[in-house]
């Protein structure tokens, strides 16, 4: 854990214990399994956009993903017939070819990550409506689906199961991203993608990579989406989630710029989120002003943090001049 996920830490504590005095019902552990419930469903996600992010790319349509995918997954096993697990698989395959698409399109067509992927926002908003003739879908009375169930909606000594397969998923890529050599490569590409390339790198499948994996996470976290609410409206499911996920990856220490980040980050940055959802409604602020308070508090958070990042370095380059006069 680095200086800046400590800072987060201690953030998320501070927040946690003003509340909590506030209103004590913050600490019933109902209350604390719904959140983490949340804080895993969002966070396969957000990990998924934080590989994207640090190559210096963004995937803007997760929110339209996890709306496709959870309404094909839920018709698939409630209307089909198809096993659970030969349906997830499909997902996963429709994850790993959109995320090759994107990534090609990125690579080899030189198009923009904001363009290619603001189309897959339409495109699969489109599909998931055409598809079912803009009607909810759900599952019938009496179907029930007992393992998927357990596994999606089930809890283990009161921790849900979405936060454990999210924390699972959270270790795996921690040790992707920072103890392995495609790890070393996202980091390069995200810095300097000429320079990487030129020192060997092959940038390209690096990139396509970042998306593979991010689409991947994505169809993990409809699936969870899918069974939490039972029936998928196709036209509101998943909306700005995918600005939830980008939220928590800049909040977590992820730069747009790219080349920056850590996995630690993006979790913590998830838990902020819905810590800061959670206080609007148990302070009674109204709804509407939800995404207020969420876009003011991230927007204070990351202007701090920049100054606070612009301050060291002024300070180190004093103290490198200081040695230099010497």
């Amino acid at each position: 854990m680095n200086k800046k996920d400590l800072g987060l830490l201690i953030l998320i504590i501070s927040v946690g214990v003003v509340v909590a005095i506030l209103n004590p019902r913050f600490l019933l552990p109902v209350n604390l399994a719904n959140t983490s419930n949340l804080v895993g469903l969002f966070g396969l996600s957000a990990i998924g956009q934080a590989f994207v992010i640090i190559t210096g790319g963004i995937e803007l349509s997760v929110g339209s993903m996890i709306a496709l995918v959870g309404v094909l997954f839920i018709d698939l096993i409630a209307n089909r017939g198809v096993p659970w697990p030969i349906a997830l698989a499909l997902m996963l395959v429709l994850g790993v070819l959109v995320g090759l698409a994107h990534g090609l399109l990125i690579t080899k067509l030189k198009l923009q990550p904001f363009i290619v992927t603001l189309c897959g926002l339409l495109v699969y908003r489109g599909v998931a409506r055409f598809y079912t003739q803009d009607a909810t879908v759900g599952f019938g009375f009496g179907q029930n689906f007992p393992a998927l169930n357990w596994l999606t909606g089930g809890q283990t000594f009161g921790v849900p199961h979405s936060f454990i397969a999210m924390i699972i998923v959270a270790a795996i890529m921690w040790v992707v991203l920072h103890r392995t050599v495609f790890g070393r490569y996202l980091f390069a590409v995200g810095k300097n993608e000429e320079a990487a390339r030129f020192s060997g790198i092959r940038t390209d499948r690096v990139i396509i990579g970042a998306y593979i994996i991010c689409q991947v996470l994505t169809v993990g976290a409809a699936v969870y989406f899918a069974m939490y609410t039972g029936s998928i409206s196709p036209a509101s499911q998943g909306n700005f989630y995918e600005l939830y996920a980008i939220a928590a990856a800049v909040l977590g220490g992820f730069s747009l710029r790219g080349g920056e980040g850590s996995i630690v980050g993006v979790v913590l940055g998830v838990v902020l989120l819905q810590e800061l959802q959670n206080l609007v409604n148990l302070l009674g602020i109204p709804s509407s002003l939800n995404f207020a308070v969420m876009g003011g508090v991230i927007l204070i958070g990351i202007t701090v943090d920049q100054q606070w990042g612009r301050f060291r370095l002024r300070r180190r380059d004093a103290e490198a001049a200081r040695a230099a006069a010497r």
